[in-house]
């Protein structure tokens, strides 16, 4: 019926309740669902903590194998969700992996396929940076079109002469602005809540993995305790490394000085409650978490491997990851007593980073590549 929203399949990897997920959910909270509904594949069969939000908005979920497990039968069911339902759009946010769903969807007879590319790459990941590696060459052979979070994410998939070309279209990690403003009463609050109130706040919210550099983050709040005993460390998260990284507290004799918060949903108002985000990355697509910080006026300490055109308020600090920890405490402890807080909205609006501007230009996106799908024709290929 020609009332019928435009459904666009977005294949999306596991769920693992940050990043990709994150922006993902804001803009299908924020986009207009008569215009484009958004179904999903999710990798594995457990229920997610999105699932019922999804099934509430109007999305239709789809668990495949995970890709670690079996990649051939995860494509073979990706073909099967494709061809059955005649998805004609299909928006992998799978990075370099795309290559194996949008090659699936190509098959199926999917006209549109998106690649988005939301990371990079580090020497400290051998296996899976090797990956990235081997399957950049294929990255552009199955899509029809080109994303990617931030100019630094699409040079490194796509090429840097090729995003100029005008051919890689930039989604940014865009946010409910509404939620994300500061506030002395939320800031009062929450330190309260965690009991902080008097106490300087060093924070961190990210998965616990190798890429987010836990390690440094932890050795940089020892230096900072030994000049000033009143801090508190709290990490919000989790994930594979986080054991090994309560291990190293512990050994470090902090137990009483570093909490571990847990997978959060309330980040906006956590953010508040830091005196200073620290973010010493090995390397990011974009950094969805600077643009959260700025957006509640939160300084940020990073490294460089955020990328520079999401440092855009003066609440980003950038430091280097050959400097020491306690050079990198050095830094911290500037920040230890009040600094001037402002509404950085007209930064974020302007930076592109408002979820209600960016799900309208999202939905015109989906639009425009509906109305030039071509006739359907016959798909040959079976996988």
């Amino acid at each position: 019926m020609a009332n019928e929203p435009i459904r666009v399949l977005r294949i999306m990897g596991p769920v693992i309740s940050g990043g990709v997920d994150i922006i993902t959910m804001n803009y299908y909270r924020a986009i207009n669902k008569e215009k484009v509904q958004l179904d999903f594949i999710f990798d594995g069969y457990h229920k997610t903590s999105i699932d019922d939000e999804v099934k509430e908005m109007g999305g239709k979920i789809f668990k495949v194998e995970p890709y670690t497990s079996s990649m051939w039968k995860s494509m073979k069911q990706v073909y099967q969700i494709v061809k059955e339902n005649d998805y004609q759009i299909v928006h992998s946010h799978m990075n370099a992996l795309s290559v194996f769903p949008l090659c699936a969807a190509k098959l199926a007879g999917a006209k549109v396929r998106i690649a988005s590319n939301h990371s990079t790459a580090t020497k400290g990941e051998t296996k899976k940076t090797v990956l990235k590696y081997m399957l950049r060459p294929l990255a552009k052979v199955f899509p029809t079109h080109f994303a990617a979070c931030s100019k630094h994410a699409g040079h490194w998939l796509f090429g840097k002469e090729f995003c100029e070309s005008g051919k890689v279209s930039f989604i940014k990690n865009a946010i409910d602005l509404k939620k994300y403003h500061f506030s002395e009463e939320v800031r009062t609050n929450v330190r309260a809540e965690l009991d902080v109130s008097d106490k300087f706040v060093i924070g961190h919210a990210g998965r616990f993995a190798y890429q987010k550099n836990h390690k440094f983050i932890v050795e940089t709040f020892e230096e900072v305790v030994k000049v000033h005993p009143n801090s508190v460390l709290l990490l919000a998260g989790d994930g594979p490394l986080k054991p090994e990284i309560e291990s190293l507290v512990k050994e470090k004799g902090l137990d009483d000085k570093v909490r571990f918060l847990g997978v959060r949903r309330d980040i906006n108002r956590i953010m508040q409650a830091f005196d200073v985000f620290l973010f010493p990355s090995f390397y990011e697509g974009l950094g969805n978490v600077i643009t959260e910080a700025q957006a509640v006026s939160t300084i940020s300490i990073v490294s460089e491997g955020i990328p520079d055109e999401v440092r855009f308020t003066e609440y980003v600090v950038g430091m280097n990851l050959s400097q020491t920890a306690k050079e990198w405490a050095r830094e911290v402890l500037k920040y230890k007593d009040n600094y001037t807080r402002r509404d950085t909205k007209q930064d974020m609006r302007n930076n592109g980073y408002d979820i209600d501007l960016a799900a309208e230009q999202l939905v015109d996106y989906y639009i425009e590549l509906n109305k030039h799908l071509p006739n359907k024709e016959l798909v040959k290929g079976e996988i």
